[in-house]
This record gives C-alpha cells, sequence and structure tokens, in this order.
C-alpha cells in the first residue's frame, strides 16, 4: 500500500531572462491554489495528499500551467527555477503583506536569507510514535535529500561556492533540535521553545525535517521533509518522493532501522555529524564528504545515495512505484541543478544566459509531460 504524498512548491516568479519580479498578490488575488510568502518575489502552492504518482505528478503541473498563462498575460513573465536570488536584489526585502505582524518578525529578524525557494515533501503516517521514529531517521540521512536536490549555486550574479547557498543560508530555527525521542517529548519541547520565545508560533520550527499535522504538536499525521532546493523537473522531484516514501516504508516493516536502536554513536554525537553533514552537503551536494550516522565513518554522499537506492529498491518494487526511482541514477550521474548550471558557467556562460536557457527549458518539458500524462489520466 502506498503512503499518501503531499508537495509544497515555493517558486520565484519573473522575466524570461531571470530577473525575479514580485507578483504574489496579484496572483493570489486572481489564481485559485496560491498563497502569498512573506515576500512578493515567491508564490507557493500545495497539492492535494495523493498516493498515485502518476496523479501526484498532475498536482504538480496543472496549477504551473495555469500560472504561466496567468503571469504571460501580467506582461510576459514566467517561473524562474533555482532557489535563491540568482541574478540579483537580495539587498531589499519587498513585503507581500505589510500588516502581518509575522511577517514584520521575519523580515526583522532574516532579512532576505529567507527569501528562498524550495520543496516541502509531506509524507502521511498515520501512527504518531512511527511518525517520530520517522522523523528521526530521516534526519539523519536529510543531507542525501539536500545533495540530489541543491539548486542554487548563484547569488546576486556571482558564484557563491556553494552548490545549495539558500541551506548554507537560511536561519535554521531553532538552533538546537533534539532527535524526538516520543511525541511526548516533541509535545514538551515545543512547549518549551514557545515559552522561552525561541519559536513566534508551531510553525517557526525551520529545520530539516519536522513532525506535521493538522494542531501541532498535538495532533500530528505526517512528515515533512523541508530541506531540498527547488526540484523543478518533475520526474527528478518523484524520484526524490519516491526514495524517500521507499526509505518510510523499510522503516514502517522493519523498526530496527532506528536511529536510536541501530547507531553505535550517542544521540549528540549523531547529530553533530549531521549538522556537519548538512553544511558539507550545501557546499558540495553530491560530492561531499559526509559522515554515517551508524558508525561515524566518511562517505561521498554519491556513494551513500547509491547504497540507499541499493537498499529501498526492493521495497519500492514490492509496493510498486520502483519505475518512479529511476531519475536518481541520471542525477548520479549528470549531476544535480546546481552541478549542471556550474558545469555551464565554467564552459563560458554568463549566469543570465543560463538562467535564461533552464527558463525556456523548464517550460517546454512542462508542456510536453501535462499533454503527455495529464490528458491520459483524464481520459481515463
Amino acid at each position: 500500500m502506498l503512503l499518501c504524498k503531499g508537495v509544497e512548491v515555493e517558486m520565484y516568479t519573473g522575466t524570461p531572462t531571470g530577473d525575479v519580479v514580485g507578483l504574489s498578490d496579484r496572483i493570489v488575488r486572481d489564481l485559485e491554489g496560491f498563497v502569498r510568502e512573506p515576500d512578493s518575489r515567491n508564490v507557493e502552492y500545495t497539492t492535494a495528499p495523493l498516493c498515485c504518482y502518476d496523479r501526484l505528478l498532475c498536482a504538480l503541473l496543472k496549477p504551473r500551467q495555469s500560472l504561466r498563462q496567468y503571469l504571460e498575460q501580467q506582461g510576459n513573465y514566467t517561473i524562474i527555477p533555482g532557489s535563491t536570488l540568482s541574478l540579483g536584489g537580495s539587498e531589499r526585502f519587498y513585503r507581500s503583506d505589510p500588516h502581518n505582524p509575522y511577517h514584520s518578525y521575519i523580515e526583522e529578524t532574516y532579512g532576505t536569507k529567507v527569501v528562498t525557494a524550495s520543496i516541502h515533501l509531506n509524507i502521511g503516517i498515520p501512527s504518531t510514535e512511527i511518525l517520530i521514529q520517522a522523523c528521526r531517521l530521516v534526519r539523519v540521512e536529510a543531507p542525501l535529500y539536500l545533495a540530489l536536490s541543491a539548486s542554487s549555486p548563484f547569488l546576486d550574479g556571482q558564484v557563491t561556492g556553494y552548490h545549495s547557498t539558500r541551506w548554507q543560508m537560511f536561519p535554521k530555527t531553532p538552533q538546537h533540535v533534539p532527535l524526538f525521542t516520543s511525541h511526548p517529548h516533541f509535545i514538551a519541547w515545543t512547549q518549551e521553545q514557545l515559552a522561552q520565545g525561541k519559536m513566534q508560533n508551531v510553525r517557526h520550527l525551520w529545520t530539516s525535517v519536522r513532525p506535521n499535522g493538522d494542531r501541532r504538536p498535538y495532533l500530528l499525521n505526517r512528515l515533512e521533509l523541508r530541506i531540498c532546493d527547488l526540484i523543478i523537473d518533475p520526474l527528478q522531484l518523484l524520484a526524490v518522493i519516491a526514495l524517500l516514501e521507499a526509505r518510510i516504508t523499510q522503516l514502517i516493516e522493519n523498526p530496527q532501522l532506528d536511529p536510536l536502536q541501530l547507531s553505535s554513536l550517542s544521540p549528540e554525537k549523531m547529530l553533530e555529524l549531521t549538522d556537519n553533514n548538512e553544511l558539507a552537503a550545501a557546499a558540495n551536494s553530491l560530492d561531499a564528504q559526509l559522515s554515517h550516522w551508524k558508525d561515524g565513518r566518511t562517505i561521498v554522499a554519491r556513494e551513500w545515495i547509491e547504497e540507499l537506492y541499493q537498499e529501498v529498491f526492493p521495497v519500492a518494487k514490492k509496493h510498486g512505484f520502483a519505475c518512479f526511482l529511476s531519475p536518481l541514477s541520471k542525477i548520479l550521474q549528470q549531476g544535480n541543478q546546481a552541478q549542471r548550471w556550474l558545469k555551464q558557467y565554467k564552459q563560458g556562460l554568463s549566469i543570465e544566459q543560463i538562467m535564461t536557457e533552464s527558463i525556456e527549458t523548464t517550460a517546454i518539458q512542462e508542456q510536453e509531460l501535462e499533454s503527455k500524462i495529464c490528458a491520459k489520466l483524464l481520459v481515463a
């Protein structure tokens, strides 16, 4: 049986040459299903929780097609790939809702460090304690998903030296988040953070992975992976989701995979390694030297992902979604978005040329996918 999956997609809007332009007030006013972020240059949509991968693909594509058509009507605007303000604009915050006090707090506290675009993956897990257990496992492996998704090597027209500039600068909050041992532990910890003012509200937990639900921290029903940069390629996004689902399904079927049971390291040491792994993955993504949570051994991110792929493939095959894992091989062989862009840069293309080409290629690919896949589903 497949787990339910929902995706929160944050994207920039702007010109076909890659300049980001804030249009979220118009988009939210005129298009159903889109919500604003604190900065007007971002807009977000969320898919419904779906089990079927084909339907999830269409749920990802259809809002984008509506948004693309709308943006063209507004003045030849489009969707911008990447997870940072690649060509410029990080010196100023453009408020989407000047009267929202939480947005005021975000602008005053973090500035444009939070003006990034990302993908949040939500996987439904009905048992609360299994959900907390899954959060532990995904937390220590989250750097692998960052390595696969990195798409922000540029900021303000410069090469930053990071493959995920977004995660390198994003203000993780609170600064120390433990490996939660149980649901009551998560409740007590959240209450303590709110009382101390380290979190402004229950949503103000900005870490790589967190428990999520309709009434946090009490009613939880899904794991939310927040570390991924924007994966603009829908098929590659499905592959990353399939890897995550297969790993969680493997844990559900074999609870001994829990890091608290399987690792020879203390929880504090695992967290220390994981924090360092996140920074290493932000810098070098698939080529990063990481430390394995099981025993602390050094392993390259690409090799770790390959090991994980081989381990979970039988699980995905058993549950009928192994085919959706296949694009992972292409990412491992050809590089993620950031690595492909940096290769083009080294070959002599300017950042504006790279963004312009990527914008055009993405629009064509999405149109072809929607007409090929979604039309069949409607007929069926």
